[in-house]
Order: C-alpha cells, then sequence, then structure tokens
C-alpha cells in the first residue's frame, strides 16, 4: 500500500482547485467549521491543505486547494478521510451549508519546479490577495503554450491531470484542459494587471472565456501573505 505520509506543497504531484457554491450567508459558517475539523484531520490521513479562501467577488462561493503525493496517495488518503471519524461527526454540519460542491479541477504542476512553494511560517491574521487565473485551452497545454507561461511570474503553475477519478464519491470536472496560475499579492491593482497580462497573451490557447478568482485567505491557509 502507498504511504499516507504527509507530502509538502512542492511534492504534491495531483492538486485539487474546489469551488463550493453555498447558501446565503454560510460561508463563515463553513469557514470555521472547515478551519477548526477539517485541517489538521485530512493532513494526519496524507492530504495536504493547501489553502481555503473566501472568493471577493462572490459571496457565496468557497474556495480551496488539497494536495496529494499521487494519484495512488490520492486513492488512499481520501476513503481514510471520508470514512473517519471526523467527517462523521461534522458532514451534516458541513453539507448543510452547501448548494454545490463538485466544481473541482484535477490538476497537476505545469513543470517540475512550477508547483506551489513551501508556505511561510506565519502567525495571526491572514492577508494578500491570490489572483487565480483558470484557462480552458483547446487542447491540454504543449511546450509552445508552457514556454510562455515558464516566462511569466508566478506563485505556481497547474494543467489538468488526465487520470482517472480514483474516487468516483466525489466528482470532477473530467475531460477539461485548463491552464492555472496563481499568484499573491498585497496591492489589487498589481493583483489585477497580472491576471490581464497573462490573459491577453495566452488567448490564443484559449477555448473560451478565461475565469478570473479573487480571493482572501481564512486566517488557517497555508497560502497567504
Amino acid at each position: 500500500m502507498p504511504s499516507l505520509s504527509l507530502p509538502a506543497a512542492p511534492d504534491c504531484r495531483v492538486v485539487e482547485l474546489r469551488q463550493y457554491t453555498l447558501h446565503p450567508g454560510q460561508r463563515d459558517t463553513l469557514i470555521e467549521l472547515f478551519d477548526r475539523e477539517f485541517v489538521d484531520t485530512q493532513e494526519a490521513v496524507g492530504m495536504r491543505v493547501l489553502g481555503q479562501f473566501r472568493d471577493l467577488d462572490d459571496a457565496d462561493r468557497f474556495v480551496w486547494f488539497r494536495g496529494f503525493a499521487d494519484m495512488a496517495a490520492r486513492g488512499d488518503a481520501l476513503p481514510a478521510f471520508y470514512g473517519g471519524p471526523a467527517w462523521a461527526a461534522h458532514r451534516d454540519a458541513a453539507n448543510a451549508t452547501m448548494i454545490d460542491s463538485d466544481d473541482v479541477l484535477l490538476l497537476r504542476p505545469a513543470w517540475d519546479g512550477a508547483a506551489l512553494p513551501h508556505p511561510p511560517c506565519v502567525e495571526g491574521d491572514a492577508r494578500g490577495l491570490l489572483r487565480v487565473l483558470v484557462l480552458h485551452l483547446k487542447a491540454p497545454a504543449d511546450a509552445a503554450l508552457l514556454a510562455h507561461c515558464q516566462a511569466t511570474a508566478a506563485l505556481a503553475w497547474y494543467v489538468s491531470e488526465a487520470a482517472s477519478n480514483n474516487f468516483p464519491r466525489l466528482p470532477l470536472r473530467e475531460g477539461e484542459p485548463v491552464l492555472v496560475a496563481l499568484a499573491l499579492f498585497s496591492d489589487a491593482a498589481a493583483a489585477e494587471a497580472w491576471a490581464n497580462d497573462i490573459d491577453t497573451r495566452l488567448q490564443p490557447w484559449q477555448a473560451r472565456a478565461s475565469q478570473h478568482l479573487r480571493l482572501s485567505p481564512t486566517n488557517r491557509s497555508a497560502i497567504r501573505l
């Protein structure tokens, strides 16, 4: 059996980008529950909670990332958590806040070294603005596209992971080639300029309009300033 040891952020070869639509007014309820009950307990079974966020443009959206060493580790960690005591104790309260939790992209680092770095050792209130750009591609990312990305400053770059879902209990958006860029800012104007520049330069590869996310970290988010 693969090990359930916890991977560091740069060693997560598989990452989920999860976007939840919540009932009105329920986001803070979910965040308080999530940060208290679902960070340490997920990491105890081998998955890294990379960051969790309020969407600044949608008061009823909660966005988070979690990572796995590889697909085999994902296949071990998810049943361990969702069949374990923490989820059993708190799933009803968590599910009661949600309208939809199926908007999930399965990703992998776009190249060696493109994954999220080690998080800073920071205490106190979380700060910073995470910009996430999801580009919907005409075809899986090719060498020419990735060359453009490697020349552009970002916190991390991910592309679609093509492996089949090995935990069907949790649906994924499969068969969608995407490119995802992340960057962390203290200045909103700089963040906007960064996202718009990437979006414009990578238009030739895009099949439809990109998704722009402006995210504020919760106090237990590892992605933060």
